[in-house]
């Protein structure tokens, strides 16, 4: 989880939300597939660092780690997270990467 962050937070900016926790999880195969899942374009407009977690996580839990992900943070869009929730992106890439390793447990 603490190397997700420091991914996301490093600059110059090399990884995105989802990359970010795909990467901080060990799992850099899917890198170059989440180059275009930040900033809201994760599919459904769904949170970056959750679809990473969910496609880390696979079919068999991607809900139950969407629906813990909106326990806590209260949406699982981008945009609803960022402007009406001001949840910031490092809680989600956080709590994306927690529940990646979680899943995987």
């Amino acid at each position: 989880m603490n190397k997700a962050l420091e991914l996301f937070s490093a600059s110059p900016r090399m990884h995105n939300c989802a990359q970010a926790v795909a990467s901080g999880t060990g799992h850099d195969e899917l890198y170059a597939e989440l180059a275009s899942c930040g900033g809201g374009k994760a599919p459904e407009g769904r949170c970056g660092a959750l679809h990473a977690a969910m496609l880390i996580a696979g079919a068999a839990r991607a809900e139950e780690i969407r629906r813990t992900f909106v326990a806590e943070l209260g949406s699982d869009k981008c945009a609803e997270l960022k402007r009406t929730l001001f949840v910031p992106c490092a809680r989600c890439v956080e709590t994306g990467a927690r529940l990646a390793e979680e899943s995987a447990k």
